[in-house]
C-alpha cells in the first residue's frame, strides 16, 4: 500500500516523503542497515547492492526524499558537501570546458574551482554577481555551466536568479545552484529555474551537527553521472550517515522555522548595539538584497552575520567570552554557533581579499540554533560587554 497521490506538504515530506505506507508490523523508524554486503543473485548483475553504489537502502530512502523536497526527478547523497560539489560539477564539465562561477562562495567551493579544476582542464571565471551583465561579459565560447550560491556563506547575501537563468536558458548553458543556507524550506532552486540543486546536508538537512553528508539533486540522467563520479571517486555516505541524515530531514521543518524566527530576534536586537559596524541579515529592512529575499525566499533563514567596529581582535575577544554559543566552523544546526572566516573557510585569502568579499576583519557568521531567543541575546550580551 502506498500514500495518497494527494500532494503532501514540505512539512509531510520532510517525515514520510520517499517511503511507502507501513504494513502491519513494520518498524515506524526506518531499519538501519550497517552492511556492506547484501546477497547477490547469480547469474546477472541486475539488482546489485553495495553501499559505494549509493544504493544501500537507507541512502535510496533519503535520496528520495530529498528529490521530492526539492522538486527534482532524483538525487543522490553523497560523504560530505565538497564531495557533492566536486562530483556534481566533474559530471557536468570535460576538459577543455569553461565554468562561470560566482564570486560570492565558499571558500573551500572556491579552492576546488580556481585550483583544482584547472588541473583537469575545466578552466573557472569568477563573477562579481552583483557587476551589470557581469555574466554575459565573461562569457567564452567553451561556456558549459554557471555555479552561484544563494543565500551566501558567510555573508548572507541573497541573488537574484532571474537574469542569471535567462542568461543560461537563451544559451544552453546548466545552472547550478548551492542551496545549503536556504534549504527546501527556504528556497527551492528548481522552481527558480536551476538545473542543479547542491546541499551540504552536513548544515540544515541533518541539523544535530552529527553527521557529515552532501546532496545533488537534479535529472534522473543526469544524477546517475554523478553517482559514476561518485563511484569512481569513493564519495559514498556511511549507511548511518544516511540513516541519521533521514531521521534529522524528519524535524527539518519544525527546526528551520524556529531557527529563522530565533535569528530575525537576534538580528533585530544586534541592531541596536553600538559595538557592531554591520549586521547582516536578509530579514532587515536595510539588508541590500532585503527585497530580492522577499521575493524569492519562503523564510528568511537562520544565518546572518555581525561585524565589530573596532575589528578583529575585538571580536575575537567577544568570541572568547561566550559562554552559551560554541565556536565552531560549522553551522545549521540545533545549538547556535559562531564562525570567524577569517581563521576558517576564508583563511587562504589576505585581509583585502576577504574585505572585498564583504568579510573586513571583525566579520563573525552566526548560525542561529533552536534554543531560547533570550538566552542567546543574553549571552551576545555579556560578550559585546566584556
Amino acid at each position: 500500500m502506498t500514500h495518497s497521490n494527494k500532494p503532501q506538504s514540505l512539512a509531510t515530506l520532510a517525515v514520510h516523503g520517499g517511503r511507502d505506507a507501513l504494513a502491519t508490523d513494520e518498524p515506524v523508524a526506518f531499519p538501519l542497515y550497517q552492511s556492506v554486503n547484501f546477497k547477490q543473485e547469480a547469474g546477472t548483475a541486475a539488482g546489485m547492492r553495495y553501499p559505494r553504489y549509493g544504493n544501500n537502502p537507507n541512502a535510496e530512502l533519503v535520496q528520495k526524499r530529498l528529490a521530492l523536497l526539492e522538486g527534482a526527478e532524483a538525487g543522490l547523497v553523497l560523504a560530505s558537501g565538497q564531495g557533492a560539489t566536486a562530483c556534481a560539477l566533474l559530471a557536468l564539465l570535460r576538459s577543455g570546458d569553461h565554468l562561470l562561477a560566482s564570486s560570492w562562495i565558499y571558500g573551500g567551493t572556491q579552492q576546488l574551482v580556481t585550483k583544482e579544476l584547472p588541473g583537469m582542464g575545466i578552466q573557472c571565471t569568477l563573477v562579481d554577481p552583483m557587476e551589470s551583465r557581469g555574466w554575459r561579459k565573461r562569457l567564452r565560447k567553451n561556456t558549459r555551466a554557471i555555479f552561484v550560491e544563494s543565500p551566501v556563506n558567510p555573508t548572507a547575501r541573497v541573488l537574484d536568479l532571474k537574469p542569471i537563468t535567462a542568461l543560461a536558458r537563451e544559451l544552453g548553458l546548466a545552472l547550478v545552484v548551492d542551496s545549503t543556507f536556504a534549504t527546501p524550506v527556504g528556497f527551492r532552486p528548481i522552481e527558480h529555474g536551476a538545473d542543479v540543486v547542491i546541499h551540504s546536508a552536513t548544515k540544515f538537512l541533518n541539523g544535530h551537527h552529527d553527521v557529515i553528508a552532501g546532496a545533488v539533486l537534479g535529472t534522473a540522467t543526469y544524477i546517475e553521472e554523478v553517482r559514476q563520479k561518485m563511484i569512481l571517486w569513493g564519495q559514498a555516505p556511511d549507511p548511518f550517515a544516511c540513516w541519521l541524515l533521514e531521521r534529522g530531514l524528519k524535524t527539518l521543518d519544525v527546526r528551520v522555522k524556529r531557527a529563522t524566527d530565533n535569528a530575525m530576534r537576534v538580528a533585530l536586537w544586534c541592531a541596536t548595539r553600538p559595538e557592531l559596524s554591520a549586521v547582516l541579515y536578509p530579514g532587515l529592512p536595510d539588508h541590500p538584497d532585503h527585497e530580492i529575499a522577499l521575493a524569492t525566499l519562503d523564510g528568511m533563514g537562520a544565518m546572518l552575520a555581525i561585524v565589530h567596529r573596532d575589528g578583529g581582535d575585538a571580536m575575537t575577544n567577544v568570541v572568547r567570552r561566550l559562554q552559551l554559543i560554541a565556536h565552531a566552523p560549522s553551522l545549521g544546526g540545533v545549538d547556535t554557533l559562531v564562525s570567524e572566516p577569517r581563521f576558517t573557510s576564508h583563511e587562504h585569502l589576505s585581509a583585502s581579499e576577504r574585505a572585498a568579499l564583504g568579510m573586513p576583519d571583525g566579520f563573525l557568521r552566526i548560525s542561529v540554533g533552536i534554543e531560547d531567543p533570550d538566552d542567546i541575546i543574553a549571552d551576545l550580551d555579556q560578550a559585546l560587554r566584556g
